[in-house]
């Protein structure tokens, strides 16, 4: 028989340091998880994406136990990556702060393509460059 989930927490982690600090520790200590087996393993699994943050959706069964799924990172995390931006502009219609190519738009869109909710790739593609113009990046091409 299968366990029964108690609840499920979303966060957001960067890759490789996760640590009892919050947000980690006050979302899983209140549910009695582990957080210290939770920290390990999860930087464990994200050691190969270092500087990102991941958000992660941690599943807690009624034991105590759980289990947790690491998504991709978000576009806007990628597009400022791509850019090499700290932060997208206030005044995206007026102010623009970078430029993306085309190449760089289909580079993301693959990486993102299990989490978004679309089945073709150049929706996909759509999707990051309306992402892009609404943090006031040009999209080139």
């Amino acid at each position: 028989m299968a366990k029964k989930i108690k609840a499920t927490i979303k966060l957001y982690c960067p890759a490789g340091q996760a640590n009892p600090a919050p947000p980690v520790g006050p979302a899983l200590g209140q549910h009695g998880v582990n957080i210290m087996e939770f920290c390990k393993k999860f930087n464990e699994m994200s050691r190969s994406q270092e500087g990102l943050i991941l958000p992660v959706v941690i599943s807690v069964y009624e034991d105590k136990s759980f289990s947790f799924i690491v998504k991709s990172p978000p576009c806007s995390i990628l597009l400022k990556r791509a850019c090499n931006l700290a932060k997208a502009s206030g005044v995206p219609n007026k102010e623009k702060v970078g430029k993306v190519t085309k190449d760089q738009l289909i580079e993301i869109a693959k990486m993102k393509f299990k989490d978004l909710n679309t089945e073709d790739i150049n929706e996909a593609i759509k999707i990051i460059a309306g992402t892009a113009r609404s943090m006031g990046i040009d999209v080139e091409g």
